[in-house]
């Protein structure tokens, strides 16, 4: 079952990912991009590790390597993070609180059967209204150059919540 799960998952990543491209550059390749995941942990390391903290990344200014995944751990210089990451166009959402490691595969298939059933009609809402609300942002440097995330409140450094 599980092995049924992940190539469903991976057939959906390339169907999304084709999708996506056709939308966001329809006169051909997109540019040099960085992986999600590199703007998680850069942004995770130049906030000096934080105790919690939630941006989006447009999908444009990334490559989605983190397709299928909705609650997981993410460790970075011995800290982890348990990351609930969805999609809602045209960004990609993050949430991280830095927590002991813990099982969350439950957890990331229920979320997962959750937005195949209300057809991420939900997601997309929401990244609608963080499009129009995200006021605050930060630069990321990465390896392909700066990313742009944003932030629907500005977050105080070190703040528990």
């Amino acid at each position: 079952m599980r092995r049924l799960w992940r190539a469903s998952g991976r057939a959906l990543g390339r169907l999304h990912a084709g999708l996506l491209r056709a939308l966001l550059w329809p006169s051909g390749s997109p540019p040099p991009r960085p992986a999600a995941s590199e703007v998680l942990t850069l942004h995770l390391l130049q906030r000096r590790l934080p105790p919690w903290t939630s941006f989006c990344v447009k999908y444009s200014a990334v490559r989605n390597d983190q397709f299928g995944r909705s609650s997981f751990n993410w460790a970075v210089r011995g800290a982890n993070y348990h990351v609930l990451r969805t999609g809602c166009f045209p960004f990609v959402k993050y949430h991280c609180s830095r927590g002991p490691r813990q099982d969350l595969d439950a957890q990331d298939a229920l979320l997962a059967a959750l937005k195949l059933l209300n057809l991420g009609i939900p997601t997309l809402l929401y990244g609608i209204s963080s499009w129009c609300f995200a006021s605050v942002t930060e630069t990321v440097q990465t390896c392909c150059g700066p990313v742009t995330i944003y932030f629907l409140n500005k977050e105080d450094e070190g703040a528990m919540y």
